[in-house]
């Protein structure tokens, strides 16, 4: 089949139509903009109320959201920041975990224009990944310490559910000897940034052991989404994107995850459709999105938006936006990425953040080459802001206090979807996740982290200890003696142990 037929059979629109409430989606756009308007100037009590729902880990509504869209306030604004971190601090503990995206393909069928992949931009050189290259690039993401992966592929029929699921397996099945000897590292869980997909092509990548899947809006305006995806293009048709998470979630996929470009259209609005979309899928399958992400456009090549658009969002907009979604979807995590440049990545981190990528590459090939963007801008997508090693990451978020997490037990016990989100809500699945973020952290400082970042990073393993130690949550539950046990064992060199 060729790439003009194929693009015209991947709609059904019968897997638009079945989540539809009486023939409409869940973005009503004129309610969005009532209630932005009507909750204009709130009083402070009625703010301080509702940060104290966000603080008991419940999911706000529209009204309440768009409460705190409005503040101006800055003794206001600083106690939602402080609110922010709290929550992220009661629910996910003192962690970031860390992951690496690798761009498999940047063939694409679409033309967005703030986009490098898009169809028309000459100055692209495509390329898909062989398994073999595959096999080279994931190879050179362990070998810097690397857990976690995000798999992004751009749409065309090259890049079919069946090349997704080969890789996602190619993936987990690289192994490496760590730098120390001790055992072998490898990727544990394989998350995935594609393009809507039908429920039968779903399905096979929940087969190939996919952990999360990821696809963002971009923008949840229909009039601006028209502007910026031509309609004869899939990704034109805004139905299709909108319940790709609903497709996901039937297909057995049970971790979503959600996010906006913001730069495309008004934050404010963006915030709304993120906290809307959220919400239907909890109205329809009883689980919010796992992760929601806050991306900035940044410069791409070829593309006169990506650096004008009327609605580039300022610094002090993006701390807003991402204190607001904090305190409206407290139970998710959070990702920020290093489109940031390093100080400001810092800062947000710091507002509540739950996740971040270090290290990142993102040319076609680029891992195993060692490129930097400036050596491969003919094949990435947009322009990095921080390419700092993940050792370097890791050891500033050290000295601020914060311990890094490779962990990925909650997938591989089974505290996914809905059971995670019951965990999450009381402040339990946290607990474990500290326990885990330890034992990892443990391995990275025995088999790659440099001399000072394991000096800072033995300091801050201490503390945590104990802080476990001393902890009733452990002592009560009998979890200490396991704990201590498997601590040990990684000291020694055993590795991939977990509660």
């Amino acid at each position: 089949m060729n790439v003009k037929d194929w693009t015209k059979n991947v709609i059904k629109q019968a897997e638009i139509d079945k989540y539809l409430v009486n023939g409409k989606d869940f973005i009503d756009e004129v309610e969005i903009f009532e209630e932005l308007e009507r909750q204009k100037n709130p009083d402070k009590q009625k703010v301080r109320d509702i940060i104290k729902k966000s603080l008991e880990i419940k999911i706000l509504t529209p009204a309440e959201t768009a409460t705190l869209l409005n503040v101006e306030d800055p003794e206001l604004l600083l106690e939602m920041q402080e609110a922010a971190l709290e929550v992220k601090r009661r629910v996910y503990d003192n962690r970031i975990v860390f992951f690496a995206p690798l761009y498999l393909s940047n063939l694409c069928v679409n033309s967005c224009v703030y986009c490098g992949f898009r169809a028309e931009n000459k100055e692209e050189k495509r390329h898909v990944l062989t398994m073999d290259e595959v096999r080279e690039e994931t190879a050179a993401v362990i070998d810097e310490g690397h857990k976690r992966m995000i798999a992004v592929y751009g749409e065309h029929p090259k890049n079919s559910a069946d090349y997704m699921a080969d890789s996602i397996s190619t993936i987990y099945a690289t192994k490496r000897t760590t730098p120390t000897g001790n055992g072998f590292n490898n990727i544990r869980r394989v998350n995935v940034n594609a393009a809507p997909m039908e429920i039968a092509d779903l399905k096979k990548l929940w087969r190939a052991g996919i952990g999360t899947y990821q696809v963002f809006q971009e923008t949840y305006h229909r009039g601006r989404y028209a502007e910026l995806h031509p309609a004869h293009t899939i990704k034109g048709n805004y139905g299709w994107r909108l319940y790709a998470m609903h497709r996901a979630m039937e297909a057995g996929i049970d971790d979503v995850a959600i996010g906006a470009l913001f730069g495309l259209y008004d934050w404010r609005f963006e915030v709304m459709g993120l906290l809307y979309h959220a919400l239907d899928l909890e109205r329809q399958f009883g689980i919010g999105p796992h992760t929601v992400s806050f991306p900035r456009m940044q410069p791409a090549p070829g593309s006169f938006i990506s650096e004008h658009s009327p609605y580039l969002v300022t610094d002090e907009a993006t701390k807003r936006l991402v204190t607001v979604i904090r305190l409206a979807i407290p139970y998710t995590g959070l990702i920020v990425t290093a489109r940031e440049n390093p100080e400001f990545r810092r800062e947000l981190i710091h507002m509540g953040c739950t996740q971040t990528d270090a290290s990142s590459k993102i040319g076609i090939g680029a891992y195993s080459k060692k490129l930097r963007q400036e050596e491969n801008s003919d094949k990435v997508q947009f322009m990095l802001g921080d390419q700092r090693s993940l050792d370097e990451v890791i050891r500033e978020l050290a000295q601020d206090g914060m311990i890094t997490s490779f962990c990925t037990a909650g997938y591989r016990c089974g505290r996914t979807g809905d059971k995670i989100m019951n965990l999450l809500e009381k402040g339990v699945e946290g607990k474990f996740c500290k326990l885990n973020a330890v034992l990892t952290f443990r391995e990275y400082l025995n088999d790659y982290a440099s001399p000072e970042t394991k000096a800072i990073g033995e300091q801050l393993i201490e503390r945590e200890l104990q802080e476990i130690e001393h902890t009733s949550f452990f002592t009560d539950k009998k979890l200490l003696p396991t704990f201590k046990s498997y601590y040990d064992r990684i000291a020694k060199g055993e590795r991939d142990l977990y509660m």
